[in-house]
Order: structure tokens, then C-alpha cells, then sequence
């Protein structure tokens, strides 16, 4: 069984036809997937698809691509973090392809996240986009290492998932690593170690090989896994065992 560790399947393209994305991911073989909160106003959303069914979880947290969002303070999120369908804090981190000039803001919203999720001792999950150095650089001076978590949708360097490594975090892939021209991305899922490896879809964004350009949905988490085995020579079922029993120790709120 597969486990889709980070989708957004609350976001209108997937929540219009809820019924059919989870008989897709029976269909497939997906058994879990974790419905990963962005901002305030969606997070109801998130949280009562935990709610209602038993093989989704739940994470709460601001993104951090809009300056404008509602933040969380650190008490807010310990006390959301709190519901027992809810694993982990997040999505956050830092992103420099959108937002641009002082980002002060974005780094005191990563501060916060990693300090409410030493606080509750749940895994948080990190966006990091055009901004490894700095992401790295906060998760070390918060000793981000204490709650531990995962580089969600990984597409940096092999440095940068040293560092990351080294902190205790997880590495998961995308479809992204099905691309022709992902290179970079495709020589770190080699190297990581299997015991520290994720997988997952993003969706509804970047569907993989052979659905690129459509729209993603959990169900398709397979086609990340079989690729993966495909690089480093191994059965997708290892792959899937695996990458499922790291989720489990990672997100252990969860239960099994």
C-alpha cells in the first residue's frame, strides 16, 4: 500500500468530486494521505476531511508564500495541534520565487511554526522554495531538530538534503521526480536513504509522468513510488513498504 504524505484535496479542482478521488485511491492502492493546511480559511476544510474519514490526517499552518494571510500565533497552533486528527505543523517554511524584497515577515511565520511544533513535539513539514540556505540557516538556529519533519516536495540539491538529513528530517518526492528534466531531483532520490524517505503527490499540482499537465490526486502517488524504484533498481513494493512504515514513524500521531 502506498501513502500519500501531503495533498490538498480540499482545493476545488479534488473537493468537487471527493466520492471519486477516494475510490481512486482505494483503486490504487493508496490506503492514507495527509490533507495539508495553507492558511486560516481553509483549514476547516482540512480538518473535517480528517474528521470524517478515518484514513486522512490533518496538519495546521500558514504558508508561506502570502504576506497578507492571517497568521497563527504559536498558542494558536499548539492549541489546533491539539485535535487528535491533526499530526503535524505546517505547511511551512520559505519561499523566494514569489515573494521577493524584506521577508522578514516570512521568517518570523517559519519561527513560529518550528517553535509551536517543538512545543507539541509533532513533525513539521517544510516548503522550501529558492531558499535552502536560509531555510537550513532557521531550521538550525530554532533547533528545528527536537520536532524533526519532513522537506516536503523536494527539489534541491543533494547538499541541501545532506543538511536536512543531518537534522533528523525526511526527504519526500513529487511527481516532479517522474520529469524528463529533473535531473537534480532524480540524483538525490537515488542517494537518500529509503529508511528516510517520503512520498507524495502535492495535488492538485504537479501530476506525474504520465499525467503531467492534468490535474494530480492522491491516486497517482504510485506512478511517484515506481519511478523512484525504477532509479535505484529495487520493486515498488519495497518502495511502498518502506516509504509507509516511514510515514507512520514520522507522522506517529497517526497511529496505524
Amino acid at each position: 500500500m502506498f501513502i500519500d504524505s501531503h495533498c490538498h484535496i480540499n482545493f476545488p479542482d479534488l473537493a468537487a468530486r471527493m466520492p471519486e478521488v477516494l475510490a481512486n485511491m482505494q483503486a490504487n492502492q493508496v490506503s492514507h494521505a495527509l490533507v495539508i493546511g495553507v492558511s486560516r480559511p481553509k483549514y476547516p476544510q482540512v480538518l473535517a476531511l480528517a474528521e470524517s474519514h478515518g484514513n486522512l490526517y490533518a496538519t495546521v499552518g500558514v504558508h508561506p508564500d502570502d504576506p497578507e494571510a492571517e497568521e497563527y500565533s504559536e498558542d494558536e497552533l499548539v492549541a489546533l495541534a491539539a485535535h487528535p486528527r491533526v499530526v503535524g505543523i505546517g505547511e511551512t517554511g520559505l519561499d523566494y520565487h514569489w515573494c521577493k524584497g524584506d521577508l522578514d515577515w516570512q521568517h518570523q511565520r517559519f519561527r513560529t511554526h518550528i517553535r509551536a511544533a517543538k512545543r507539541v513535539g509533532l513533525p513539521l513539514v517544510i516548503h522550501t522554495r529558492e531558499s535552502a540556505e536560509d531555510t537550513i540557516r532557521l531550521m538550525r538556529e530554532e533547533n528545528a531538530e527536537v520536532c524533526g519533519g519532513v522537506m516536503h516536495c523536494f527539489t534541491e540539491t543533494w547538499e541541501v538534503a545532506q543538511a536536512a538529513l543531518e537534522l533528523g528530517f525526511y526527504i519526500s518526492f513529487s511527481g516532479v521526480v517522474t520529469f524528463k528534466n529533473a535531473a537534480q531531483v532524480k540524483e538525490v532520490a537515488q542517494k537518500v536513504p529509503l529508511e528516510r524517505m517520503l512520498i507524495e503527490t502535492d495535488s492538485p499540482y504537479l501530476a506525474p509522468v504520465p499525467y503531467r499537465g492534468k490535474v494530480n490526486e492522491p491516486a497517482y502517488v504510485r506512478h511517484v513510488a515506481a519511478h523512484i524504484a525504477e532509479l535505484r533498481g529495487i520493486e515498488v513494493e519495497e518502495v511502498a513498504r518502506v516509504t509507509s512504515d516511514n510515514f507512520f514513524r514520522l507522522f506517529s500521531k497517526a497511529g496505524r
